[in-house]
């Protein structure tokens, strides 16, 4: 009889990402499907179109359904034995939403096993490209929001965030005020998560609490939808969404963006930041800050300063001191979130504004405002620096240490990685355990107490805190003079 194994998948905006763990949590599999390089026919730039007008950014849905096609072909023809498996769990980007034309469900359930499902499903979309947690043209659907419940602080406070317009809601506000067509056509609407557990499962789905924490529709208290939210996002709505569910049901995240995750007992929702139901732990809650402009800025800077290496950026950033001689830089390629600005904006260090720096300080400019942008809007929602924190970086850049060494004198912390990039993942094979004991009362923690502990990767330099402190201080006073003014921004084209 085969070993039993658990897989982990992550639906992330680049890549469709899998690992499979045994019941010792080792990684006994790992493999991927890069978007624009193994499914070139899409013709998507960072698995993504955006649009031209720089605000609307969306991505394919068939483009998701044969990355899966050929991610399990490429496992079979590995040898792997799929009866093994025992539960599989899933991570998918936060926000995106996929829209079930009517008559979908009886495609879905009755799929034929001998054609790949991206041709079986081809036709079941209504909507061909989903909005992904990128786009930001959804400002009006957003005021009309938070106009119908009375403001944006009585929003978050029932839902855990003012209107943002990458969330969900308010992308199905854009989709049937501009093609009510479109959405009476449409009988169901999945979150990315759920659209990839549908794939699985040869049904829909229901949407899970944390991942419906980022959509302006759940009432994060309650853990159902809030019908005034719904009524103003669309009518019947309740039912194309269907009933959420607690995040570990059975049903059978420093990448693209960077997030920062707080564990809280007693939230307070605020206009910065998101408060989401904690999927690990029910009765706790997390705080979310995501900035949108992460890794794909830093690839950019990357191949324009350092000739697209990254020994070169890692030697360039080291060649420069802490503190980049006062010189500090916002770069923003696409509208960002936290805080709302977009463009790039170069201060030396008598704050006065230049159009450009050596290639060099560029780099450095770029990493320190990245982290130092992190801990300012991490404090705002109350975070404090102790002595006994500690940071878990995860994603690709976490293998970096040159990065990593800015990012623990920013915050005066020692950063801890693990092994794998792809902790999403990892994360998601580990919940695939957890998914079969938990309604034992079983923890998550439990679970994973056989998991390699994370592993010291970088301390704070000696002096950093009083370097960096007045910096940040700058950095938030000059913070304010970026924040979108269409009229003066320098947009990146």
């Amino acid at each position: 009889m085969a070993a039993p194994c658990y897989l982990g998948w992550d639906f992330s905006t680049q890549q469709l990402k899998v690992i499979a763990i045994d019941e010792q949590l080792r990684v006994i599999y790992e493999d991927n499907v890069h978007f624009d390089k193994d499914l070139p026919e899409f013709k998507t730039q960072g698995g993504v179109y955006i649009h031209s007008d720089r605000l609307t950014v969306t991505s394919p849905v068939l483009m998701w359904v044969k990355a899966l096609d050929m991610i399990l072909e490429k496992m079979k023809s590995s040898g792997f034995n799929f009866s093994q498996i025992r539960a599989l769990s899933g991570a998918g980007q936060q926000h995106g939403s996929v829209y079930w034309k009517k008559g979908s469900i009886q495609i879905l359930k009755n799929a034929p096993s001998e054609l790949p499902l991206h041709q079986s499903l081809k036709g079941c979309f209504s909507v061909s490209n989903s909005p992904i947690w990128m786009d930001s043209s959804t400002a009006s659907q957003c005021r009309a929001l938070e106009k119908a419940m009375g403001g944006a602080q009585p929003l978050a406070t029932v839902t855990g965030s003012r209107a943002y317009e990458r969330f969900t809601g308010n992308q199905i506000a854009k989709i049937y005020s501009q093609n009510p067509e479109v959405y009476k056509q449409t009988e169901r609407i999945s979150l990315v998560s759920s659209f990839a557990a549908s794939l699985f499962l040869g049904t829909y789905a229901p949407i899970d609490y944390s991942d419906g924490s980022g959509m302006n529709l759940l009432q994060i208290w309650e853990k159902t939808w809030s019908k005034s939210c719904l009524d103003a996002c669309a009518p019947g709505l309740e039912e194309r969404l269907g009933c959420p569910v607690p995040s570990h049901s059975v049903l059978i995240s420093l990448g693209t963006s960077d997030t920062l995750f707080l564990w809280i007992q007693e939230p307070t929702p605020a206009l910065e930041g998101h408060i989401l139901c904690n999927p690990v732990d029910s009765q706790t809650y997390m705080a979310l800050l995501c900035f949108k402009n992460g890794s794909l800025m830093r690839e950019r800077i990357r191949d324009e300063c350092a000739s697209g290496s990254w020994d070169e950026f890692s030697k360039a950033l080291s060649s420069t001191a802490a503190g980049n001689s006062g010189n500090l830089g916002f770069y923003f390629d696409v509208m960002e979130i936290t805080p709302e600005a977009v463009g790039i904006h170069r201060f030396n260090r008598d704050n006065q504004k230049v159009s450009s720096f050596p290639k060099e300080v560029e780099i450095r400019a770029l990493i320190e405002g990245q982290f130092m942008a992190k801990r300012i809007h991490a404090e705002k929602l109350g975070y404090k620096v102790l002595p006994k924190t500690r940071i878990l970086a995860t994603g690709g850049a976490s293998h970096n240490k040159k990065i990593l060494q800015v990012l623990s004198d920013v915050f005066n912390a020692p950063v801890f990685t693990i092994d794998t990039a792809n902790s999403a993942c990892l994360g998601s094979a580990y919940r695939a355990i957890h998914g079969l004991v938990a309604e034992r009362n079983v923890s998550l923690a439990d679970v994973v107490k056989l998991a390699p502990e994370p592993r010291l990767a970088v301390t704070p330099t000696p002096g950093a805190e009083e370097l960096y402190r007045p910096l940040l201080k700058r950095y938030a006073e000059l913070e304010q003079k970026v924040i979108y003014n269409p009229a003066s921004s320098c947009l990146v084209k």
